[in-house]
């Protein structure tokens, strides 16, 4: 079956395409590190909070008799 010669040039079809189409824009990885630089802190904060906070059950104990 043959084809019929198209009147278009297909170099600057190709070209038009090209310059229609959306342009791509690169991924931004600094939301990214900032969100992980973030959670990193704050882990670090309550880990440390959690070491350096006193205990929150507190038991008095009476004292026996041998000891004194």
């Amino acid at each position: 079956m043959a084809t019929c010669p198209s009147a278009l040039d297909s170099d600057a079809l190709a070209r038009a395409r090209a310059l229609l189409a959306p342009r791509r824009r690169p991924e931004r990885t600094w939301p990214a590190i900032a969100a992980a630089g973030l959670l990193a802190v704050s882990a670090l904060g309550f880990a440390t909070a959690m070491i350096l906070a006193p205990p929150l059950i507190s038991q008095h104990v009476a004292p026996t008799r041998g000891a004194l």
